[in-house]
């Protein structure tokens, strides 16, 4: 069992900046890859970013790329999702999400893992 806690949500004004975490604890066996989604009111969640185990690979959704940055401390075992620029669109529930392989090819493939969420609201 892998268990995901995701921090570091808020409130901003459009073009600021944030940065969330997700700690991560439990059987994590042999490495995992991590994603990035979200889910705004009324929407379907949608993926957002995502890595493989060693981080040589990487995939963002195209409304994000450039500006989101997803990267991790392997030490304390935390994935991060650096925001920059944020525009109002971006408001939504984010969700860190693990999949038992290290490794991935093409589309990132959706874990059974999940965080709880965290709030960000972006203000135009």
């Amino acid at each position: 069992q892998v268990r995901l806690l995701e921090s570091g949500g808020g409130l901003v004004q459009a073009g600021e900046s944030l940065k969330l975490s997700c700690a991560v604890s439990g059987r994590t066996g042999s490495g995992y890859s991590m994603g990035w989604f979200r889910e705004a009111p009324g929407k379907e969640r949608e993926f957002v970013a995502a890595m493989s185990w060693n981080g040589r690979q990487t995939s963002y959704a195209d409304s994000v790329k450039v500006r989101f940055t997803i990267f991790r401390d392997k030490v304390i075992d935390v994935v991060y999702l650096r925001m920059n620029s944020l525009k109002a669109e971006d408001t939504a529930v984010y969700y860190c999400n693990a999949h038992p392989s290290p490794w991935y090819t093409g589309n990132y493939p959706t874990g059974p893992y999940w965080g709880q969420g965290t709030q960000v609201t972006v203000s135009s």
